[in-house]
């Protein structure tokens, strides 16, 4: 008999663009709270340095 894990989103978080602006949208599905700042490009050409440096502290 095979075990089926349920899998539930706690945070959620999501890169957009849109009318020329940058945002991150965070969600905190636990309680339904949504937080959106404006990115500056700058740092959105950084995204890629910031997830290695976050994968390289939880591994």
């Amino acid at each position: 008999m095979d075990e089926t894990t349920v899998e539930e989103v706690l945070y959620s978080a999501e890169l957009r663009h849109a009318k020329g602006k940058c945002m991150l949208v965070i969600n905190d599905h636990s309680r339904g709270n949504e937080e959106v700042y404006v990115v500056p490009k700058a740092a959105v050409k950084k995204f890629p340095f910031y997830l290695a440096m976050l994968k390289n502290k939880l591994s």
